[in-house]
């Protein structure tokens, strides 16, 4: 705010030192003379342009022609001068004092007024415009353990539970993040994804493959719903474990069309459905 506030007043200040001086002293120039003086000078190059057409005609002998452009040189040098001179206009006193101090006063209201129509006057807090503080490993597994402590104190929040599961599961902490998401199981068994979830997190836990509880949590996510990207990609892998080739080949020909063509995942599963399709 303050660095806005002393770039907006010297602008301010620039502004007004060109503005404010001629409508304080009320002056403006005085023209009248300037048309006078090239009124003469338009004047006098006709009557020199049609001296010299009468000369080219024949019609002006070149001795009279001579004298007359003498004669318009003379009346020009006694004209021009006369009038004072044109370089410098003269300047008349006009009543614009008035105008000068609304001018200085309205300047910096209308800034600020557009400024908080069409600028963002949150820009001006610093508080506002500060950097987020960097999130370090250190401060990730303070709030994680923060939130540990808090799910012991309300073990029936199950979006509690499934967020800490989630932030586990996030950081390689599987065997947690499976005790976790056992927590929150009644909220888990109507939503395909997050037993798939589930089942992904328990077979990472043990290591031991889909085998078992992770297979009957992805086979109720497929009948929940059978389109689930998540459930079928699990249940194909499930189904290469067992040596199921054409079962496994069916559930990800089934999750190809939700991938994009030619990123990584479409390139992974047609490289498995190949390695299944040779197996049979």
């Amino acid at each position: 705010m303050t660095q806005f506030a002393i770039y907006a007043t010297l602008l301010i200040v620039v502004v007004a030192a060109f503005v404010l001086p001629p409508l304080w002293l009320g002056l403006r120039p005085n023209n009248k003379k300037i048309d006078r003086q090239e009124a003469n000078l338009a004047i006098f190059r006709d009557q020199l342009a049609d001296l010299d057409r009468e000369k080219s005609d024949g019609t002006l002998a070149a001795a009279d022609f001579d004298q007359a452009r003498s004669e318009l040189q003379r009346r020009l040098v006694e004209e021009v001068p006369s009038e004072g001179n044109a370089a410098t206009p003269l300047a008349v006193q006009g009543p614009s004092r008035k105008t000068a101090i609304a001018v200085l006063l309205l300047m910096p209201i209308l800034a600020l007024l557009a400024y908080g129509i069409l600028g963002n006057p949150k820009a001006l807090d610093p508080a506002q415009t500060a950097s987020p503080a960097q999130m370090t490993p250190e401060k990730i597994n303070a709030m994680v353990a923060k939130l540990a402590e808090r799910m012991q104190a309300n073990p029936d929040d199950m979006q509690g539970w499934l967020m800490l599961a989630r932030s586990y599961k996030t950081m390689g902490r599987y065997e947690e993040a499976a005790a976790a998401y056992g927590k929150a199981e009644k909220a888990i068994n109507d939503d395909p994804e997050l037993l798939a979830s589930y089942a992904e997190t328990l077979a990472m836990a043990a290591g031991k493959g889909l085998t078992g509880k992770p297979q009957q949590l992805v086979n109720r996510a497929l009948k929940l719903d059978p389109n689930n990207g998540h459930a079928l990609f699990l249940a194909g892998a499930a189904a290469m474990e067992a040596g199921d080739s054409k079962q496994g080949i069916a559930y990800w020909e089934a999750l190809l069309p939700q991938v994009e063509p030619g990123s990584e995942i479409d390139q992974m599963l047609r490289s498995g459905i190949d390695k299944m399709k040779q197996a049979k």
